[in-house]
């Protein structure tokens, strides 16, 4: 029996289940660009390696087994043989998607040009809701070229805290593709966005400052805005797919992997019997800490440069990408809870459980 599935959207999620339909041979793809969608921009996201992830290294435009988070204290670098860290341009990947997509006779088209069948099945990837005073991870960035050899082309920046932590959470996100080459992002976490000016400057000063360097080309510049937390979907009568279906982990904003796993578990039911559907890729506890996290973030962003270095310094690498990565066990999610510092996160404990009633008791009046 065959089934017909519209997928509205056609971003990172539509077109990565559109890139596997031929291994779901009993269903008819069809793909919705919506009316008024932004038109895509390039850039690049950022993954560990994972068995779900192997078309995607093959495309990465810079792989590094090696990483650093940088504090004004503290340099601390992780490596991992097994699982190294990844980039891929947006592009790259929707090209390769596109291509897997139409060979297997997937269609994409317009909304308007769309007559939804009574015995279709309609899932959606729009952004979902982003709320009020939502946490945001907003950044600028630049991909430049420099004179004179400067990166260490082995080790990804992943979080450098050296720079103003006055608007927030704040940090450069440094990916060397080669000694003169270079991804350079200005990343905030805060409920309010920043003049572009702010994140240019703070590039500019870091370059300056730890890079000697002043002078560069740029060959790519992207921005972004990242909702952080619990959203709600985007319809709530149309089940939901990456993003839009909670694939985004909340205190970090990966999405990338967590998309790949959302898919391939969905086919893997498929397989089993059962009918298409996407689920929550994020375990609950991991869920519940990010949300710990976030509260602490909000609230008192100058442990936030503390918290991720006393982390790095605790786990292993091996350890840092399982725990990113939703694959932590028990030991691991410990080492990271001894690991952090314990007043603002009784804190965060306190302010949770006190919202949690007043909500409770609003309720009940």
């Amino acid at each position: 029996m065959s089934h017909d599935i519209a997928v509205i959207g056609n971003g990172c999620a539509a077109l990565s289940l559109a890139a596997k339909a031929e291994q779901l041979p009993d269903y008819h793809l069809t793909l919705i660009k919506p009316n008024g969608a932004p038109k895509s921009k390039d850039h690049v996201w950022g993954f560990w390696s994972d068995e779900t992830l192997e078309d995607a290294v093959k495309l990465a435009k810079g792989t590094w087994h090696q990483w650093a988070i940088i504090t004004p204290k503290k340099r601390t670098i992780m490596s991992s043989t097994s699982m190294p860290y990844n980039a891929i341009k947006r592009s790259d990947w929707t090209a390769h998607c596109q291509s897997l997509a139409q060979s297997s006779g997937v269609r994409i088209i317009d909304q308007e040009d769309w007559q939804m069948e009574d015995n279709s099945t309609v899932f959606d990837t729009r952004p979902p809701v982003v709320p009020d005073e939502c946490i945001l991870q907003h950044f600028h960035g630049l991909e430049i070229k420099t004179k004179t050899p400067v990166f260490e082309a082995d080790t990804a920046i992943l979080m450098d805290f050296r720079v103003d932590q006055s608007k927030g959470m704040h940090f450069i996100y440094l990916l060397p593709y080669s000694t003169t080459e270079a991804l350079v992002e200005s990343t905030i976490f805060s409920t309010e966005l920043a003049d572009e000016q702010f994140y240019l400057s703070t590039i500019d000063n870091y370059l300056a400052k730890y890079y000697d360097v002043e002078e560069y080309d740029i060959t790519h510049r992207e921005n972004g805005v990242i909702p952080l937390g619990k959203l709600a979907p985007h319809d709530v009568n149309i089940p939901g797919l990456g993003a839009n279906g909670g694939a985004t982990r909340p205190a970090s904003g990966y999405a990338f992997l967590f998309i790949q796993r959302q898919i391939s578990s969905a086919i893997k039911r498929v397989n089993a019997g059962k009918e298409l559907t996407f689920s929550n890729p994020h375990k609950r506890l991991d869920l519940w800490m990010d949300s710990v996290l976030l509260t602490v973030l909000r609230h008192w962003p100058q442990h936030g440069p503390n918290l991720f270095s006393s982390m790095a310094r605790t786990l292993t690498g091996d350890q840092f990408v399982k725990f990113l990565s939703g694959d932590a066990g028990w030991w691991i999610r410990l080492k990271v809870i001894f690991s952090m510092p314990k007043i603002p996160f009784l804190k965060a404990l306190t302010k949770r459980a006190f919202t949690r009633k007043k909500v409770s008791t609003a309720v009940v009046a």
